[in-house]
């Protein structure tokens, strides 16, 4: 049994017992799955039309703490129930696990049973409704990249996540021999996502040792964000039944490229008609022209969605492909966005600011509401930027956690596309990120200053 399935299909799995669990998983603020695992039977019995969960899974960091001072859910206010609705759409077998199906679940209140404003999932599917009431929808794809180590996991974190060895010895960008070495593992995850029905095209090496890209078929926006979680959850379970680890952090090491996930985007009618394309020039669209604008416009209002952790600012540095400035370019890497496929239907943005720690929700609900602003106030496009935008005099994404959170809080563009509520609980999440780092003592200042201070 491969991909997708209905739950009559699933029912005939369960009775022919090839299937016995089922994951029932919500999306988290950090882009991870969690949830439960349903004894399958149960899960046909009951389950598939609802659960519920803690509502703090969408008020806590990386370590899963009880971060105080969000207005959504407290100690004060008992921590209660989320519902979760799994989503039977998203229904689909996980081969690289025995006997077990996943299925991905909106987030309600548990009271008045609607949708949760600041889930992730919620967040997307608004600015998707918004396009659908202009007679657009957004078809998108995120390149993801990841490093590959010889150590398991637990291996790691014995060691303290020191002596980390990349599978592979030197850059393997496109190199075929390099990769073979690697292919017991990057073979089992692209047979393995295709198996549940993400439809992986490629893999490749990437611009440092041990360092992968995994390209999965454009879908519209919301199959698109569900499939990049999946990817990434996909990827570490197969990596850790293979006895090796692998990292989505943006910037593992400082002499390393950084991992990203570049987005593609693109609008179409609903008719299925490219709106991006200009049918008589083969160039941009005004709608194209409009939306492309609205984002580099609110480029550093956007920048926390694209980039939610300290690391990922270790990223954005010249010379390793990931951008610094906020400039648009005609097939150019070294700008933030970059235009490709002109003169065919698959003319397209693609957004290179964000990191492989983003999560794809709220970067694609962020980038819409941009170019969303964009159409609809009619922005012009600035002038296209040419040569080497690393040494250009020109707008700068944001260079750390704390200037990209000073300007989503200054910025109306998001508050009015979320709601004020939205935005501030996730500004709350990114300044404990940012307090949370502030208190800590690193390697690098003990071995700077120990004995020289």
């Amino acid at each position: 049994m491969r991909g997708k399935l209905t739950l009559e299909e699933l029912a005939e799995a369960v009775a022919a017992g090839t299937i016995d669990t089922v994951l029932v998983a919500l999306i988290d603020m950090q882009g991870r799955l969690m949830g439960k695992r349903f004894q399958a039977e149960f899960f046909l019995e009951s389950g598939w039309r609802e659960t519920h969960g803690c509502n703090y899974l969408l008020a806590t960091d990386f370590e899963m703490e009880t971060v105080p001072g969000y207005a959504a859910t407290s100690w004060q206010a008992g921590y209660g129930d989320y519902t979760m609705r799994p989503d039977l759409s998203t229904l689909r077998v996980v081969p690289w696990l025995p006997g077990t199906a996943l299925v991905l679940c909106d987030v309600e209140d548990h009271h008045t049973h609607a949708e949760v404003p600041h889930s992730p999932r919620t967040l997307l599917k608004r600015q998707i409704a918004r396009l659908e009431a202009m007679g657009l929808r957004a078809m998108m794809a995120s390149e993801l990249e990841f490093f590959l180590f010889e150590q398991s996991y637990a291996e790691l974190q014995a060691a303290g996540y020191r002596g980390l060895t990349t599978l592979g010895a030197y850059n393997e960008d496109y190199h075929i021999f390099q990769t073979s070495k690697e292919e017991d593992v990057m073979r089992a995850i692209r047979t393995g996502l295709n198996a549940a029905g993400i439809p992986v095209e490629n893999s490749k090496g990437e611009a440092s040792a041990g360092q992968e890209e995994i390209n999965v078929r454009y879908a519209a926006a919301l199959e698109a964000a569900d499939g990049h979680v999946i990817v990434k959850n996909g990827c570490k379970e197969i990596a850790f039944a293979k006895g090796r680890a692998l990292t989505f952090l943006a910037k593992w090491n400082d002499r390393a490229a950084g991992s990203s996930a570049h987005v593609h985007q693109s609008l179409w009618t609903l008719a299925g008609e490219p709106a991006f394309l200009d049918a008589d020039s083969g160039g941009m669209s005004p709608l194209m022209r409009g939306f492309l604008a609205g984002q580099l416009a609110h480029a550093e209002a956007i920048t926390y969605f694209l980039a939610p952790n300290i690391n990922s600012y270790k990223r954005f540095a010249a010379g390793t492909f990931a951008p610094t400035k906020a400039v648009w370019s005609d097939d150019n890497r070294t700008a933030g966005w970059r235009v490709v496929g002109e003169g065919s239907k698959a003319i397209r943005v693609e957004c290179r600011v964000g990191g492989s720690d983003l999560n794809p929700h709220l970067t694609y609900a962020a980038l819409l509401a941009a170019g969303i602003d964009g159409i609809e106030r009619g922005l012009e496009l600035e002038p296209e930027f040419r040569g080497d935008a690393y040494v250009a005099d020109a707008r700068e994404i944001p260079k750390t956690l704390r200037a990209a959170l000073e300007a989503l809080d200054g910025g109306a563009m998001l508050r009015g596309a979320f709601g004020d509520a939205v935005v501030e609980h996730y500004l709350h999440a990114g300044r404990w990120e940012q307090a949370e780092y502030d208190r800590r003592v690193t390697d690098w200042e003990i071995a700077r200053g120990f004995e020289r201070a």
